[in-house]
């Protein structure tokens, strides 16, 4: 017996390295493949950049038609777009930006401050139009919730608002979608927990938002340095004082967040898959929800227990001087397949329980998506010509509508008219 007791756990596996330093190599060498499929994708910079769009595709985003474009462009009226093969005409994000400006200045110009709205979407405080702060949000793997807000986020940029994206995951898959590779391009620091820390060492966040590629949208970026927070948290309410609201961890994700609310009109956060700190405090900065819900039992059932933690953890912070006012809460279904009996059921069993809580359009689950991912893009970066016409139609029309009713949403809050 007394033999047995002393004997240790192996965890060298008879004779091989110890775990942490197998674990070590393997991430090295997945890190280096990383960083030089990155090289070989976007040269010369390694660094992502934003294809131009058709005279097609900027009419449709500024929402005037391609022949009154082209007679801007012979005119030689506002921003000129590049002449491409045969005459084609192509804008870059920017360009569409300016288009937008150049439009709105003509309108006012004739007295029509609803048409100059139109072009222009950027939120207006004086007419009560808050800082919109949507977190997308589900702490079940695999629920498409990265991929909705990094769509969202981008939609929204084109479509002329002010974005903001947080990365509040450690795991950093929106970083890397925006071209960043954690374990290399962050040094310490420079993610929002930053900015929400407990110590001397915080920043303001304005010094750790990044410029993306994407014209309109900054990126405040995550890696695991996030995990701090959790671990932080305890310790800074175990040492608070009575009535120290300051150091309260649900405050300072909105705290953070308005110091920078005059350059933007709405912030996406990519909640991490879990229900922390972290997540808390965001659910707590948000003026708005979008909950995740992939259409299969099991995940559904997960849902349900993730409704009721977040229920109780909510009302706690609530009793401690926390404000839950949302906007509007919705669920988006994902990853769905239209022609599954099953997932189709599931979607009216949502719909029957949450009305009109359920977004109208789903997201459907797309190989045009998938593919497109391999390259570290969305769907809203690559072009026509890399997918079958069909396969990429059904994707971005999904995409279009879940993203313009999460728009109108955000203009109803606003207070804006239909």
């Amino acid at each position: 017996m007394a033999a047995a007791s002393e004997k240790k756990l192996d965890l060298t596996g008879g004779g091989l390295p110890p775990a942490d330093e197998t674990i070590a190599a393997d991430a090295r060498a997945l890190s280096a493949q990383l960083k030089a499929m990155r090289e070989r994708l976007f040269p010369p910079a390694s660094q992502k950049s934003l294809r131009s769009f058709s005279s097609g595709e900027a009419a449709r985003l500024i929402g005037v038609s391609d022949g009154y474009l082209r007679q801007l462009s012979l005119a030689g009226e506002g921003p000129q777009p590049q002449i491409g093969a045969g005459g084609r005409r192509y804008y870059s994000l920017k360009d569409i930006d300016a288009l937008r400006h150049y439009l709105a200045d003509q309108a006012l110009a004739k007295g029509n401050e609803a048409k100059a709205r139109s072009y222009v979407k950027w939120r207006d405080p004086a007419r009560g139009e808050h800082l919109q702060v949507i977190s997308v949000t589900n702490f079940k793997g695999g629920s498409g919730k990265t991929t909705s807000a990094v769509h969202l986020a981008q939609y929204l940029a084109m479509t002329g608002h002010r974005v903001l994206a947080v990365d509040l995951d450690p795991q950093a898959s929106l970083s890397a979608l925006f071209g960043y590779q954690p374990e290399l391009d962050l040094i310490g620091n420079d993610t929002l927990y930053g900015a929400i820390r407990y110590d001397s060492e915080i920043r303001p966040l304005k010094d750790i938002i990044r410029q993306t590629y994407f014209h309109g949208l900054d990126l405040v970026a995550g890696n695991l340095e996030l995990q701090e927070f959790e671990h932080a948290t305890p310790r800074a309410l175990s040492a608070r004082e009575p009535g120290d609201l300051g150091s309260l961890f649900f405050a300072r994700v909105q705290t953070a967040l308005q110091s920078v609310a005059d350059d933007y009109d709405v912030v996406v956060l990519d909640c991490p898959p879990q229900l922390g700190y972290l997540t808390l405090s965001a659910l707590c900065a948000s003026t708005s929800v979008v909950v995740t819900v992939h259409p299969q039992m099991l995940d559904v059932a997960s849902m349900s227990q993730f409704l009721f933690m977040t229920s109780d953890l909510l009302n706690v912070v609530r009793e401690a001087g926390g404000s839950l006012n949302f906007d509007f809460l919705r669920y988006l279904v994902t990853r769905f397949e239209p022609h599954d009996g099953p997932q189709t059921q599931i979607v009216g069993f949502l719909r029957s329980l949450f009305g009109e809580r359920v977004l109208t359009s789903p997201m459907l689950k797309s190989t045009a998506i998938s593919d497109a991912g391999l390259t570290k893009q969305t769907l809203y970066e690559v072009g026509r010509e890399n997918f079958s016409r069909g396969t990429y139609d059904r994707a971005m029309e999904s995409l279009d509508a879940v993203n313009a009713e999460i728009e109108k949403l955000i203009h109803t809050a606003w207070g804006r008219p239909s």
